[in-house]
């Protein structure tokens, strides 16, 4: 099925490129999300008119996103959790736990922008994580695991 795309959309295309994908992603996925059109010659004709459009939309999104990188790059979140023996955490430090110190820190980042392609993390010590802000620009952020004060 042939697909006009309506954003940059990763490891598929970018705007205004006319791509050919499964009619299952296209109907459930692209289309209800308003990131493509069907590939008929009227939606040609009305993406051409509006391209001028998207594309400052696009830039205004990147522009954005590279401002969200510049306050989020290089910035060090320490987590405390309880740790076991020889440096080994109970339980884990995931994606839920990173969420909420940046949160605490004051910055804003969703729980999807998280990457951790390893997993959780299960030991002490200093991580090195990914945020994916937009499909062009990656903040790289560290993560310090110290064990928990448990003199209280």
């Amino acid at each position: 099925m042939e697909v006009i795309l309506l954003s940059k959309i990763e490891n598929l295309g970018a705007l205004g490129d006319k791509v050919s994908v499964r009619s299952g992603f296209a109907r459930n996925y692209l289309i209800p999300q308003g990131k493509a059109k069907f590939a008929t010659p009227d939606n040609i004709a009305k993406f051409e008119a509006r391209r001028a459009e998207l594309e400052a939309e696009a830039a205004s999104t990147l522009a954005a996103a590279e401002e969200r990188k510049a306050t989020l790059d290089g910035i060090t979140v320490t987590i405390p959790a309880k740790e076991a023996s020889e440096g080994k955490l109970f339980g884990s430090v995931g994606n839920i736990d990173v969420l909420e110190a940046l949160t605490a820190q004051g910055h804003q980042v969703e729980k999807r922008e998280i990457r951790m392609p390893d997993g959780a993390f299960r030991n002490i010590g200093e991580y090195q994580v990914k945020l994916h802000l937009h499909t062009d620009v990656n903040a790289t952020v560290t993560i310090n695991i110290v064990a928990e004060n448990l003199s209280a």
